[in-house]
């Protein structure tokens, strides 16, 4: 099947610190062209518009932000690495489960705005009078633990990661997957990523990514080997290109697609992203760069532009309300059944004090299945790690050295599936 209007990050080669371009325009051609596929865009464009419409309304209307618009959305996600046989050692396989999980909790610091270099915009934001704050999105990206797609060979409690099975022979396609937010991991030569935009979950698309480009970690020894991965990589290491795809997946356009007089229907159709025509690289300094707009600068920090994934770090409440409709437009394709019955877990475990100073009990009410704990700061990194089996203390201490005050996490996972908690250093 035809890559659908496929938003390309294309490296001039992949040297360090190469640059980014995008194929959009040509492949949107492609599309236009194709009856079928230009059929499936405009009805969902419309069902899209017709949401943005009812957000903009409402939130206008009430004065609401945006996270107070709709409950939290748990978006099922199976990650998949086509190229890892499945003869590979188990040491490998955890590699690449864990870097999944460090993607997933870069994922949802970068869309609910608690990624530690937010706090930079309190600094630069006068330089950009028309964007009023950050933007959020009340949203849980989840790896799927439960119902697997039959003949997956994945059992409950077992993440969504599959090897050398799925997304074959270079597919952006697999109707096995349909109804997850599904990310493919493989060699794409030059390429960082791309995305359908928007994506339709129900017919099984994929968010594609070069193995360079995934996580925010060293990589996996032994995966692509001479291939640059993770932190290797110059200016993408913070796992931020699947930040941007994303974006585009869920009806994002690139801030720099150009002037117009009216913001709501030419550019990227977002009025509190300024003007610009012309995508920006490396690390410019925030208000360095004009837009199209005489005295509005260009929001290089935004992570819909092309500048390292140090300097950006931020979507604005206009691009939230976009995603947001979008994924009010598709969210009945997605899986009800693929996360994990979060109340069971939240009700087999407790966590006290919260807030403290680094030092809190867990305390698991019943042992009766093994459990791991990990605690990860707002960038995603893990500070801590254990398991727990049947025999374990239902009561622990954990202490956590030197750590620094904030907001962390707290996955919980057992057979039964993963549940998030936040936990608050003071």
């Amino acid at each position: 099947m035809k890559k659908i209007i496929l938003s390309f990050f294309l490296l001039t080669s992949v040297a360090i610190n190469a640059q980014r371009t995008c194929g959009v325009e040509e492949i949107m051609q492609k599309i236009m062209a194709d009856p079928i596929q230009r059929e499936i865009y405009l009805k969902g464009q419309e069902k899209f518009e017709k949401e943005l419409e009812k957000l903009n309304n409402r939130v206008y209307r009430s004065g609401e932000s945006i996270e107070n618009v709709n409950a939290t959305a748990r978006i099922p996600m199976a990650f998949h690495f086509p190229s890892v046989s499945t003869t590979a050692s188990n040491t490998l396989k955890d590699c690449l489960r864990a870097l999944a999980q460090n993607q997933v909790n870069s994922l949802n610091a970068d869309y609910n705005a608690t990624n530690a270099d937010i706090s930079n915009w309190s600094s630069v934001s006068s330089f950009y009078p028309i964007v009023p704050s950050v933007g959020s999105i009340d949203v849980e990206f989840v790896i799927a633990t439960q119902n697997h797609p039959a003949g997956t060979g994945l059992s409950n409690g077992i993440p969504a990661v599959t090897f050398g099975t799925e997304f074959l022979n270079g597919s952006d396609v697999d109707l096995t997957w349909s109804r997850y937010m599904n990310v493919v991991v493989r060699p794409e030569g030059g390429i960082l990523g791309y995305s359908p935009k928007p994506g339709f979950p129900s017919s099984g698309m994929t968010v594609v990514l070069n193995t360079w480009a995934f996580g925010s970690g060293n990589g996996c020894a032994g995966y692509v080997p001479g291939v640059p991965q993770g932190s290797q990589q110059t200016g993408i290491n913070k796992g931020r290109t699947l930040t941007h795809e994303l974006g585009h997946f869920f009806n994002l356009d690139h801030t720099f697609d150009g002037c117009g007089t009216n913001c709501n229907a030419s550019g990227d159709k977002v009025c509190d992203t300024p003007a610009s025509n012309q995508e920006q690289y490396g690390c410019p300094s925030p208000g360095s760069i004009n837009g199209c707009v005489s005295g509005q600068k260009v929001l290089t920090m935004n992570y819909m532009d092309y500048t390292d994934d140090a300097c950006m770090y931020m979507f604005t409440p206009g691009q939230a309300t976009r995603m947001l409709a979008q994924y009010n437009s598709i969210k009945n394709q997605f899986s009800t059944t693929a996360l994990s019955n979060e109340t069971f877990l939240e009700n087999q475990f407790s966590i006290y004090p919260n807030p403290n100073k680094g030092s809190f009990t867990i305390e698991f009410k019943e042992l009766a299945n093994s459990f791991s704990v990990e605690v990860y700061d707002i960038t995603g990194k893990t500070i801590y790690e254990n398991n727990y089996n049947q025999s374990a203390n239902p009561s622990q201490m954990i202490n956590l050295d030197n750590v620094n005050r904030g907001i962390y996490f707290i996955n919980v996972k057992s057979d039964k599936g993963l549940v998030t908690k936040k936990l608050v250093i003071q």
